[in-house]
């Protein structure tokens, strides 16, 4: 087994917590911008002294609510401030936060509240609140919270915040995983901390910059938002909070960020809106300003890279997994290697088995799922990579992704996905062929796209025909998309078809398109 180790560069002290440092800041750096909220008028910034108060009078009115340490209390919403300020509350008291998305369904909710029982919930309407059947506030309606703790005296805040420890649960964050019902992944504060923190040193340069500020697009119901959004306030870094990713693009020429942290996925939007566009255009959509994009979450391909790199910009490969607090690998400014996610993250060590699994080691790694803590040792990560001489990791598939046709043929769909998905008209990709003859396609179109093109009939599907023939050029004729269809809607969060983070959930849209995919092995006399 072949393992590769990175000493780490800050370390959370057992007495210490990650809400403690919105106070340290409150004081320290009172005036600076730490938080910045979307409004009718543009952007409005909130000071990290505004923020620090606000955080304290949430976290007095709820121990006078009788939220003890311990409880788990549920905030369900989009990214906002609100979302940020109850978040450091709970984890100023002790509480352990369960994050929700906005787009869960119903099931899902019930789901999560029978699991992890939940006293408490913080909501952004009625209906959520009623669905999760506990008592409740409306984030962004604070007032009577506050009210109720003006009597709590400061002290006895300070006490509680100083007696939450390193080692305690922070968070349970329900995976959404590709497969199955979600598991509550457990995160302590030192888990947290170890994963931002180290980040942010690593890169000091990037968060650390003069005038450094980003747009926070990810979802704060995902871990890998939560992580960004501790090591921006921990670095002092100005963020706006954007409540999706497709609000992203028209933001960024006003707000000017001169880095971002996302998925390829979003990557790839920016470049097929900036088609038509100049060099000059393009670095003027994105601001001006931006120098930096860290990447992670799924796999990138190699073009995209290319054209953030003649616009200036440095793609920094990343890769992680919500049981170790979305990080285990990192990309240094001007440190980059073609291909590679980066050198594990300062802290951590990255093995590869000897049948190719990457395995983790490290303070971000997660103590079990809920409520069975125990995890102890190697994370197993179900991803296949290899390391260099010089620890750059390579993620060379998915174990549970990787296709095997009936001819014995391993074929790794990521690399095709990616492909197909640059063509402008495309919205997404996922190939079958598992113990099948041939590989096969189901692809989604981008509606807006399709409109504007005026293409439709044969033409579109002409279109469509050219990306898999430029996807194909990649593989070997086994490896090859013989057959796709093209499927009349895109695949959604809501639907159940991807992740919040946007990956593919495999299973269920091979259940959902069971009668597509067996027409497309009806005729094999048709393939390509």
């Amino acid at each position: 087994m072949r393992d590769y180790s990175v000493p780490a560069l800050v370390e959370l002290a057992d007495d210490d917590n990650l809400a403690n440092v919105v106070y340290e800041k409150a004081l320290s750096r009172t005036g600076d911008a730490v938080l910045s909220r979307k409004t009718g008028d543009g952007w409005q910034d909130v000071s990290y002294g505004e923020f620090g108060e606000l955080v304290h009078g949430i976290a007095k009115g709820l121990l006078a609510a009788g939220i003890s340490a311990g409880d788990r209390v549920l905030i369900f919403g989009r990214t906002s401030v609100e979302w940020s300020a109850a978040d450091f509350a709970l984890l100023s008291v002790g509480a352990v936060v369960v994050p929700v998305y906005p787009t869960a369904s119903a099931e899902q909710v019930r789901h999560i509240v029978a699991d992890a029982r939940p006293v408490a919930c913080f909501a952004e309407t009625i209906e959520q609140c009623d669905l999760a059947g506990v008592r409740s506030w409306l984030l962004g309606s604070f007032a009577e919270l506050i009210s109720l703790g003006r009597e709590v005296p400061d002290a006895s805040a300070r006490a509680r915040r100083h007696a939450v420890r390193a080692g305690d649960l922070a968070t349970i964050v329900y995976t959404s995983g590709t497969t199955g019902l979600p598991k509550g992944c457990m995160l302590t504060h030192r888990n947290v901390f170890a994963a931002a923190a180290n980040v942010v040193e690593l890169l000091d340069k990037v968060f650390r910059a003069p005038g450094a500020c980003t747009l926070l697009f990810l979802p704060l119901a995902h871990v890998y938002g939560r992580v960004v959004q501790f090591g921006c306030v921990w670095a002092g870094v100005r963020t706006g909070l954007v409540t999706s990713a497709a609000d992203l693009v028209g933001e960024l020429p006003a707000f000017r960020p001169t880095f971002l942290v996302g998925v390829p996925y979003v990557l790839e939007k920016i470049r097929k809106a900036a088609r038509h566009l100049s060099a000059g255009q393009v670095r003027e959509m994105l601001g001006g300003r931006l120098a930096h994009v860290i990447a992670g979450g799924a796999s990138l391909e190699p073009s995209t890279t290319d054209y953030f790199t003649e616009l200036g910009v440095e793609i920094l490969g990343a890769y992680g997994l919500t049981e170790a607090a979305s990080t285990v690998s990192m990309s240094a400014p001007g440190t980059g290697l073609r291909g590679a996610v980066g050198r594990p993250v300062p802290g951590t060590t990255v093995a590869i088995a000897d049948d190719g699994e990457i395995l983790v080691r490290g303070a971000q790694v997660y103590p079990g799922y809920w409520p069975d803590a125990g995890h102890d040792g190697w994370l197993a990560t179900g991803d296949l990579g290899r390391l260099d001489e010089d620890g750059f990791l390579f993620i060379t598939g998915r174990r549970k992704e990787i296709l095997v046709t009936s001819g014995g043929k391993n074929v790794a769909p990521a690399p095709l996905e990616d492909r197909v998905r640059l063509h402008p008209l495309v919205a997404n990709c996922m190939l079958v062929g598992e113990g099948r003859s041939y590989v096969a396609a189901l692809i989604t179109l981008d509606a807006a796209a399709v409109r504007a093109s005026g293409i439709e009939g044969d033409r579109l599907r002409a279109e469509i025909d050219s990306a898999v023939t430029a996807a194909n050029e990649l593989v070997s004729r086994a490896e090859s998309i013989r057959r796709f269809a093209i499927l009349p809607e895109d695949f959604t969060v809501e639907k159940g078809h991807v992740t919040a983070s946007l990956r593919l959930r495999r299973a269920q849209i091979e259940r959902d398109y069971a009668g597509t995919i067996a027409e497309l092995y009806a005729a094999p006399s048709q393939q390509r």
